[in-house]
Order: structure tokens, then sequence, then C-alpha cells
């Protein structure tokens, strides 16, 4: 009689250190935002009237489409992640590419919008709202620029082909692009609560 074949366990894929990083990374940007987004409500708690009188109120509508077409492109990025880590290049930078032209759409448009935020709220005459809302949108703004740097310099990179290197690298920028998308939301909804 013979033993009955023992189940074959494959190890687990260690994640990259690049990955690690990334994630270091993120818990530090996590907590920049927790104070940027704790200091909003507590001059909001504070406030009489929030936005102040004479201030208008952030448009609500535009941004709240820019920040869901930004979410989207979370799908062409996993993809993307996927599809690298099972070696399949061309479908990984078309999915890539997809996403970094929506997302320089989403910078361009945000970067308008903003830009005229600016000029509408003066931050220096119309005190701590203007203050704080333009950080915190700037703030979001950055770190999307940043992830598309990444994506740009990895498009870049997967031209001459697919390395366990890259594949790694792929797999942290999809790691930064959830973090990134997520925040966005959250920025967003917190800064035109007012209107809603």
């Amino acid at each position: 009689m013979t033993a009955p074949a023992a189940a074959v366990t494959l190890p687990r894929a260690a994640r990259s250190p690049g990955w690690w990083g990334m994630l270091a990374f993120m818990a530090t940007e996590t907590t920049l935002f927790g104070v940027l987004l704790g200091s909003y409500f507590y001059l909001r708690v504070h406030a009489l009237t929030w936005p102040p009188p004479g201030v208008p109120h952030p448009a609500a509508t535009v941004p709240l489409i820019l920040s869901a077409v930004l979410f989207v492109t979370v799908l062409p990025v996993h993809l993307a992640s996927r599809w690298a880590s099972n070696g399949l290049l061309n479908p990984c930078r078309l999915a890539l590419l997809v996403a970094f032209v929506v997302q320089c759409g989403y910078v361009a448009m945000t970067i308008h919008l903003y830009s005229d935020d600016i000029t509408t709220l003066q931050p220096v005459s119309t005190g701590v709202y203007s203050s704080i809302y333009l950080t915190l949108v700037g703030a979001d703004i950055a770190h999307v620029l940043v992830g598309l740097l990444l994506s740009a310099w990895f498009l870049l990179r997967l031209a001459s082909g697919l390395t366990r290197y890259r594949v790694a690298g792929v797999q942290s920028i999809a790691l930064y692009w959830y973090f990134v998308c997520v925040l966005t939301v959250v920025v967003t909804v917190v800064s035109v609560a007012p209107t809603l």
C-alpha cells in the first residue's frame, strides 16, 4: 500500500524591497495627510461659519467628477501590475499608458481649477480657511504629480522589456496609485463638503 501524496505547497512570493519601501513612504504620507485633515477639522469646528463670510464656497461638481475619473484609473494600473507579474509586456505597457493619459488630463484640469482657487481665495487676505483648503488640495495635486513621474519613468523603462526589477517597480507604482486615488477622493469630499 502506498502512502497518499502529500499536498505540495509552493512558497509565497516575497514582496520586493521596493514594495516595502513604497508602503513605508505611504505610511509617512498618511501621517502628513492625517495632520492636514486634523487641522482642517479643528479649524472648521472652531470657526463660526465655514467658509467665512465673503469667501465663496468651493465648487463641488467638477472636482467630484474629476476624482471619480482619477479613481477609475486604478483599474488599468492594477491590470498593468498583474500583467507585468505574468510577463505580459505589451498589455502592461498599454494599461499603464492609458492610465497615464487619463491621469495627465486629471492633473491639467485640477491645476487649472487650483489656479482659479488661488486667485479667488487669496490666502493672505481671507484667513485660515483659504490657507488650509489650498494646502490640502495642493498637497494632493503634488502627490498625483509624483505618481505621474513614477509612471512616466517606468513607461520609459518598459520600452526595453520586463525584468524582475521592473515588475517590482510596476507593482510598487500600482500600490502608490491605489493610495493616491483613495487619498484624492477623501481630500475632494472633505474640501467640497461645505457645498454639499
